[in-house]
């Protein structure tokens, strides 16, 4: 199986039940880890991630879900990927180049950017942006 990147969206709907579409993410992501091809997302998506667990769910559950994270992190089933300067770069670059799309969140170039250095096509997301830019990359669930 292809290595998968992950968005925030797949972070909320691995970690929060009540997410519509929770259990796919789960199979995929399960299914990612299963298969060894790898799970990768970045700094930046775990910073949005986060924000975002800790605004939906319970308090516990929020510190449940960050320290599960960062400890899979620890352990290395999930790579994390630093935006670097020179990815940083390349994400203004994107930006730029997608200036008719404001809609398209500076941490989503940043994640294409990844995602291209890497050969990454996967990504457990909702978000569409992904796929409007024609960068090859296939949203799952």
């Amino acid at each position: 199986m292809a290595r998968l990147f992950v968005d925030t969206w797949g972070w909320l709907a691995v970690r929060d039940r009540g997410e519509r579409q929770h259990q796919a993410a789960v199979t995929v992501f399960n299914g990612a880890q299963v298969a060894g091809g790898g799970i990768v997302t970045t700094d930046y998506v775990l910073d949005e991630a986060f924000t975002l667990l800790f605004r939906r769910l319970a308090l516990h559950k929020a510190e449940e879900s960050v320290a599960a994270l960062l400890a899979a992190i620890d352990e290395g089933s999930v790579s994390l990927a630093a935006i670097t300067p020179t990815r940083f770069a390349e994400a203004v670059k994107l930006r730029m180049k997608y200036g008719d799309r404001p809609e398209i969140s500076f941490t989503d170039f940043t994640s294409m950017v990844v995602m291209r250095e890497l050969g990454l096509k996967r990504v457990l997301t909702e978000d569409g942006h992904f796929a409007q830019v024609g960068l090859g990359f296939e949203l799952v669930p």
